[in-house]
């Protein structure tokens, strides 16, 4: 009798729906949390496809007389059948392991499989811990879709692909001593299974994801060390760029031409020139006199008292090219190359002078600096679609490019900073970043050098003593003397 009755409540049991244990869902982005209730059949925990419409904010359709019901999430249609193991996400048939159960007109669903379906089909942002009961919504939408990897001869490029441009100061990045270089971007919500199936080349082993309660973090496992890294965010698509340059002894042609590196010829170059007047101070000071006349105060400076040779992209008041400029660095056998250039700026009261490397810039008056330096292309006669190729990626891939006496430039630049600040009583505003076109294509330490702002009143007065013109001069020329000296140094002892 015990035997019958227990065999009569298993039946019911397993054949009858009760009510189970609620999925507990947390939406990500909005700090939710809600219960997803859930009936027993088979002991296999099922959902209802109203609830689940309520919870991804999806159009539902219901046929109860056909014994359908039809889910459209992400413009995509969802349609499943009452007792049935087949889901049909558009054209496309997908099974789940038990078939649904019909209840008044709704349809459940076995929750583990169908989650499944929906996370793989239409819904990345779906995670369901079977064990916890806990689903996880994205509702958004992830942000970072997935990461592309480029090997080149002087490093390795990463590409994470995004759906929206991160504010300065959300994304970071840093190489841990156990191998592993982090990327974290705050605001971001990652697709962890595409990143982590990412194909890895280059010096990255392994790619994993996480996704933190604020921010997501990327993690590429490296196979040998890197020199330094640089990170920049494009848009137009959206990315994140992150190049790891790699150590000189890693590549034998790039430690070749650094171990042959001997300061003995300096390329100067005056910015603007001839019909390119560039930026004009209210007394009529012009741009392209400042700056020719501090080339020649510096390279009078550099032949006189060092065996260094001055090569001068242009000695008189004419216009050069910016391509024929770095042209010209190169066909000389140049091994610095400094271009110099006179700021402006709507506001002012701004005044100082500043030291640019050749990589995206970071802020809005860098760019700003950069494309009026850049504007100079207008005027050229016989344009090619060289520069246009100069924007986002393009240009990322030009500064990888030159990578390989990146660190010199930013020593050269730190000296010219410091070394100018003894000279005068300006403000220094340090060391930037921006996409000059004049710098491209320079294999060698590069810098461009704004030594005041002529849309000051003050200082273009100050720029147009000869005095001051000469205090700047001897300031670079202590920086090329002192950046020599330290570079020699090291390769003798190499």
């Amino acid at each position: 009798m015990n035997l019958f009755l227990l065999k009569l409540f298993l039946f019911f049991l397993f054949t009858f729906n009760v009510f189970g244990t609620p999925i507990e869902v947390i939406t990500i982005g909005q700090n939710s949390v809600i219960e997803l209730k859930t009936l027993m059949h088979r002991n296999q925990v099922y959902c209802s496809t109203d609830d689940i419409s309520r919870i991804l904010k999806c159009r539902l359709y219901h046929s109860e007389k056909r014994g359908k019901t039809v889910l459209y999430i992400e413009n995509r249609r969802v349609k499943v059948s009452a007792q049935s193991t087949f889901v049909l996400v558009d054209d496309r048939v997908y099974q789940i392991p038990f078939p649904s159960i019909s209840k008044t007109t709704d349809i459940y669903l076995p929750a583990s499989g169908f989650f499944n379906i929906l996370k793989s089909s239409v819904f990345p942002g779906l995670n369901y811990d079977s064990k916890k009961q806990i689903l996880e919504v994205n509702i958004k939408g992830f942000n970072i879709n997935r990461v592309e990897i480029d090997e080149k001869a002087n490093g390795t490029i990463l590409y994470i692909k995004t759906r929206k441009e991160f504010p300065e100061g959300h994304v970071s990045a840093f190489k841990h001593k156990n191998g592993w270089f982090y990327v974290t971007v705050k605001g971001g919500i990652i697709d962890s299974e595409k990143v982590e199936n990412t194909y890895t080349r280059g010096n990255v082993r392994k790619v994993t994801a996480d996704q933190l309660s604020e921010s997501a973090q990327l993690a590429f496992k490296l196979g040998s060390n890197i020199e330094g890294h640089e990170l920049y965010q494009t848009d137009n698509p959206s990315e994140i760029v992150i190049t790891l340059r790699a150590p000189i002894e890693n590549n034998s042609y790039i430690k070749s031409m650094k171990n042959r590196w001997f300061l003995d010829t300096i390329v100067l170059d005056a910015g603007h020139g001839g019909k390119d007047g560039g930026t004009q101070g209210k007394r009529g000071t012009k741009e392209k006199d400042i700056t020719l006349d501090i080339a020649k105060r510096l390279g009078s400076l550099i032949e006189k008292n060092s065996r260094i040779k001055t090569i001068y992209t242009r000695e008189e008041d004419v216009f050069i090219p910016l391509k024929k400029r770095t042209q010209m660095a190169n066909e000389k056998n140049g091994k610095l190359f400094i271009s110099i250039h006179v700021n402006a700026n709507p506001n002012k009261k701004v005044r100082g002078f500043e030291t640019y490397l050749l990589r995206p810039g970071k802020t809005d008056d860098a760019i700003a600096v950069a494309s009026r330096e850049n504007s100079v292309i207008n005027l050229e006669e016989n344009k090619t679609n060289f520069y246009d190729k100069l924007e986002g990626s393009n240009l990322i891939m030009a500064t990888m490019a030159q990578s390989m006496y990146m660190k010199e430039s930013e020593d050269l630049a730190a000296l010219i900073q410091e070394e100018i600040g003894k000279k005068v009583s300006s403000k220094n505003r340090g060391v930037k970043q921006a996409g000059f076109y004049v710098l491209v294509g320079a294999i060698m330490p590069n810098v461009l050098v704004e030594v005041g702002y002529l849309s000051n009143k003050h200082e273009e007065k100050l720029l147009r003593k000869g005095s001051y013109r000469q205090n700047i001069a001897e300031g670079i020329y202590q920086a090329v003397i002192k950046f020599k000296q330290s570079k020699e140094e090291i390769l003798a002892k190499g």
